[in-house]
C-alpha cells in the first residue's frame, strides 16, 4: 500500500492546477517549499553546523547553505552536499572575510550593549545605548543579504556591506517581520533554558543541529529575493535582455515566453494549409515531413483535376 494509510502518496494524480486559478498566500507557498524539502534541509544543516564549528569559518557554512536555500526558496533543484562545497570553493576569500567581520562587529556590538546597560544612567549613557542599539539593528538586518550577494553577483567585499546597508533601509518592513522572528526564537530558547535546564538544552541543541540554521536562511532568501530582484537583477537585465540567461534560468526568473524560445517544442500545432480548400488528414504515426509530402501529392492530384475538363 503506497503512503501511510492511502496518505502521502505521491504516485497518484493530483487534480491538478488551473491557469488562471486563484494565487496562493506567500507565507504557505513558503511552508510547502519548507516540507517538501524538510530532510534535504536537514542535511544542509548538518554540513552548516560540521563547517562552522571552528567558529572562523562560519562565513564558509552561511555561504553554502545560503546557496542550497536560495534555490529551495526559488524552487530549483540543488544537490545538497556537492553545491555546498563547490559554492564554499567557488567562494572562499569572501565568505571567510565577511564572516569574521560579522564576528568581530557582533562581539563588539554585543559588549557595547552589556557595557552601557550596566554602567552608570545618564543622558548620555541612554543615547549610547539607543545608538548601538540602533547600529546593532541595522547591521542584523544588513546580514540577511550578504550571502545572497555575495553568492549570486560578482561584488567586492566593500559593495556587498554597501549594498546590505541599502537593502536594510530598502526593505525594512520585511526586515523588521524576520528580526521580529528570529528575536522570538531566541527570546524562547533562553527562557526554556533558565527555567528548564536539563530538557531545553537538549531539545535546543537539537533544533540548532539539525534544524534551525536551515530554516532561519531559507526564511531570509524566501523573503529578501524580490527585493533583491527588484533593485538589482531587473534593472540589469532591463538594459541586457538577451544577456546570461542561463543565471535567468538557474534563479527561476526567466521569462515564459523566452524559456519557450530556448527550449526544444516538444509539442507544437500543425501548420494549417495556405488556402481554405479542403485539408488532407493522415495518420498520427506519420511523421511531419512525410504528412507535408502527402499533402503536396493530394494538392497536385486535385489541381489535375481541375485542369481536366475533358477535351481531348
Amino acid at each position: 500500500m503506497a503512503g501511510f494509510f492511502g496518505f502521502f502518496d505521491y504516485s497518484k494524480p493530483g487534480p491538478g492546477v488551473q491557469k488562471n486559478g486563484p494565487k496562493k498566500k506567500s507565507f504557505i507557498i513558503f511552508f510547502e517549499i519548507f516540507f517538501r524539502k524538510f530532510w534535504k534541509l536537514i542535511t544542509a544543516n548538518l554540513l552548516f553546523v560540521l563547517i562552522s564549528l571552528p567558529v572562523l569559518t562560519v562565513g564558509l557554512a552561511n555561504a553554502g547553505l545560503a546557496f542550497i536555500t536560495r534555490n529551495f526558496a526559488r524552487e530549483k533543484h540543488a544537490f545538497v552536499y556537492g553545491d555546498f562545497i563547490d559554492t564554499i570553493k567557488k567562494n572562499w576569500k569572501q565568505a571567510l572575510i565577511i564572516g569574521i567581520i560579522n564576528l568581530v562587529v557582533i562581539a563588539l556590538l554585543i559588549f557595547d550593549v552589556i557595557f552601557f546597560f550596566n554602567g552608570e544612567k545618564g543622558i548620555l549613557g541612554y543615547i549610547m545605548l539607543a545608538l548601538i542599539l540602533s547600529i546593532f539593528l541595522i547591521f542584523s538586518f544588513m546580514k540577511y543579504y550578504m550571502y545572497i550577494m555575495l553568492i549570486t553577483f560578482k561584488l567586492t567585499i566593500k559593495q556587498i556591506y554597501k549594498n546590505s546597508f541599502i537593502f536594510a533601509m530598502a526593505g525594512l518592513l520585511k526586515n523588521f517581520m524576520l528580526f521580529i522572528i528570529f528575536g522570538l526564537c531566541y527570546v524562547l530558547a533562553v527562557i526554556l533554558s533558565l527555567y528548564i535546564t536539563p530538557i531545553a538544552i537538549i531539545i535546543i541543541s537539537l533544533m540548532y543541529i539539525f534544524l534551525f540554521p536551515a530554516f532561519r536562511m531559507l526564511l531570509i532568501q524566501y523573503t529578501v529575493f524580490p527585493l533583491i530582484k527588484k533593485h538589482m537583477i531587473d534593472p540589469y537585465y532591463k538594459e541586457h535582455p538577451d544577456e546570461d540567461k542561463e543565471a535567468k534560468r538557474a534563479l527561476n526568473i526567466l521569462d515564459d515566453d523566452n524559456e519557450d524560445d530556448d527550449e526544444e517544442r516538444v509539442f507544437e500545432d500543425t501548420l494549417p494549409f495556405e488556402d481554405d480548400d479542403e485539408k488532407a488528414t493522415f495518420p498520427r504515426q506519420y511523421s511531419e515531413d512525410e504528412m507535408r509530402r502527402l499533402n503536396r501529392k493530394v494538392k497536385r492530384r486535385r489541381n489535375d483535376n481541375e485542369d481536366d475538363d475533358g477535351t481531348i
